[in-house]
C-alpha cells in the first residue's frame, strides 16, 4: 500500500457492539487512501478478534493493543497519533459513525483554504437503538482562537488537523484534552474550517449526558488558567460564554434522549 494521505485513530474499549459499525463506516469512505490504526484498550471481550479479522481482509487496518487498560482514551489516542503515517490525522470513537463523504469532502476544504489546519463538520447524534434524533449538532463556518476559548464548538469524531503544517500533536492528560489540542493549533495563527455538512454520527448514551458538569467546569476553568495562561479577569469572560454554551448544548441533549 502506498503511504496514505490520512490516518484515522480508533480507540476502543469492550465496545464489540459498535466496533464493527465504526470500522464499517472507514471503509465505507469514498476517499479511500488512509490507515486506520485501531487501537485496544485493553478490552476482555471479543474485540480484539475483531479487530484481527479485518486486519486479515484489509491492510489499511493495523492493531494495537494496551495490554492493562487505561480507563481513558488519550492514551490509546497518542499511540495512534505517534504511529501515523499521514499527513492528515482524524479521530473515530469505536462507538461513533462516519458518513461516507467525510473524508472526501474534508480533504477538500483542506485544499480551498491555505490557512486551514483544522477541519470539521456537523454530525448527528444516535440514541442507544441507533435511532437518529431530530436536530443536528450545527457549528460556525470557521473559528479561529479567540472564538474558541468561548467553548469548543469542534467534535472530536469530525476533527482532521494537518500535520504538515502543526507537526504531531498529542493528548495531554487533563479533562477536554480534545480541545486543548484545537486551541494549541489555533493560537498559531492557523483556522478551523467546517464543510457545512453532516459528516457522522454521535453515539448518545445517558451515561455521557449524566456526567458530572461540576467536573467538566473544573476542566474547563483549569484550561484558561493553568495551560492557556490567561488572566483572571479574562478567564472569567469566556468561562461565562463557555457555561452558557454548555447549558443550552446539556438542554437539547436531554431533550433528544
Amino acid at each position: 500500500m502506498d503511504k496514505p494521505i490520512v490516518s484515522v485513530i480508533m480507540p476502543t474499549h469492550n465496545d464489540v457492539k459498535y466496533l464493527t459499525r465504526a470500522i464499517d463506516s472507514v471503509i465505507s469512505q469514498s476517499f479511500k487512501e488512509w490507515e486506520l490504526l485501531v487501537v485496544d484498550d485493553g478490552s476482555t471481550d471479543e474485540t480484539p478478534d475483531v479487530i484481527a479479522s479485518y486486519c486479515k481482509k484489509d491492510e489499511r487496518i493495523k492493531p494495537f493493543r494496551i495490554e492493562k487498560a487505561s480507563g481513558s482514551p488519550t492514551k490509546p489516542r497518542n499511540i495512534g497519533i505517534e504511529n501515523a503515517t499521514g499527513r492528515y490525522i482524524a479521530f473515530l470513537d469505536s462507538d461513533d459513525v462516519w458518513l461516507p463523504t467525510k473524508l472526501e469532502r474534508q480533504i477538500a476544504t483542506f485544499e480551498k483554504h491555505e490557512d486551514a489546519a483544522i477541519v470539521f463538520s456537523y454530525y448527528n447524534t444516535i440514541n442507544e437503538q441507533g435511532l437518529m434524533m431530530n436536530k443536528p449538532v450545527v457549528s460556525p463556518a470557521t473559528t479561529d482562537y479567540k472564538q474558541l476559548l468561548k467553548g469548543n464548538v469542534i467534535g472530536c469524531l469530525t476533527a482532521v488537523y494537518d500535520t504538515k503544517k502543526t507537526g504531531k500533536l498529542y493528548f495531554p492528560y487533563c479533562g477536554h484534552e480534545d480541545y486543548v489540542v484545537w486551541l494549541s493549533i489555533l493560537k498559531q495563527n492557523w483556522k478551523a474550517y467546517n464543510t457545512n455538512s453532516i459528516e457522522a454520527k454521535y453515539q448518545l448514551k445517558k451515561s455521557s449526558v449524566s456526567s458530572n458538569k461540576f467536573r467538566a467546569m473544573q476542566w474547563q476553568w483549569n484550561i484558561y488558567r493553568n495551560i492557556e495562561k490567561i488572566g483572571f479577569f479574562k478567564s472569567m469572560y469566556y468561562f461565562v460564554n463557555y457555561a452558557f454554551k454548555a447549558v443550552y448544548k446539556r438542554k437539547n441533549r436531554l431533550e433528544r434522549l
